[in-house]
């Protein structure tokens, strides 16, 4: 399925086949993909935990107020977004310098650069892991989509008592949290989307 069939195929799946799971392997090959989306200077500031064995789930489940593509669905990502990005940049970023794409003069200078945005202001590096998970996040629902999969964006969830029942760290935020697994027989087709000229402008 070609990048364009995925994304237009694409669509938030409510129903999926209990019967059917999906192996560690196929799961590390999905986030392998999540992990290809951009982030700001290469931070790679995101974290997956993969639910799904019985008991993750049933912990999850009144934490997602009872929706039951939880337990139907073969796994749920708890997709999160990492705080504290200059702290961790130098390490993220020191493979591509030792590979060569990037000079120790530019290392230098997105490390500095991410230290005076994100340093200073939490409301910023909040906004950074959003982003960054969102990211992920979409990578992995068309990484799913190619694979014969389906998935569905779930914002529907406690953040706090996810973080506290999964033991997240204090740098983690809950961006959102993804199922993916085998269609079931009770998903709508794909809704229909606005016009492009209603959403696009030139400038």
């Amino acid at each position: 399925m070609s990048v364009s069939a995925s994304i237009k195929a694409r669509t938030s799946a409510s129903s999926y086949d209990p019967s059917r799971q999906i192996s560690e392997a196929e799961i590390d090959e999905l986030i392998e993909l999540a992990t290809q989306a951009p982030s700001a200077f290469n931070l790679q500031n995101w974290r997956f935990i993969a639910v799904r064995s019985a008991e993750g789930k049933a912990r999850l489940l009144p934490l997602a107020f009872g929706q039951p593509k939880i337990i139907e669905a073969a796994v749920t990502f708890i997709i999160c977004g990492t705080l504290e990005e200059h702290l961790t940049l130098p390490a993220a970023l020191a493979p591509t310098r030792d590979a060569g794409i990037i000079d120790e003069a530019t290392y230098n200078g997105w490390v500095g650069a991410a230290q005076n945005m994100y340093g200073a202001s939490e409301t910023t590096q909040r906004d950074e892991a959003i982003r960054s998970g969102a990211l992920a996040a979409m990578t992995l629902m068309l990484a799913a989509q190619e694979k014969g999969l389906v998935s569905c964006p779930m914002i529907g969830f406690n953040p706090a008592a996810v973080a506290d029942a999964f033991r997240l760290k204090a740098t983690d935020v809950p961006v959102m949290m993804v199922t993916v697994g085998y269609p079931g027989p009770a998903n709508w087709p794909k809704k229909p989307r606005k016009p492009v000229g209603d959403v696009l402008t030139f400038a």
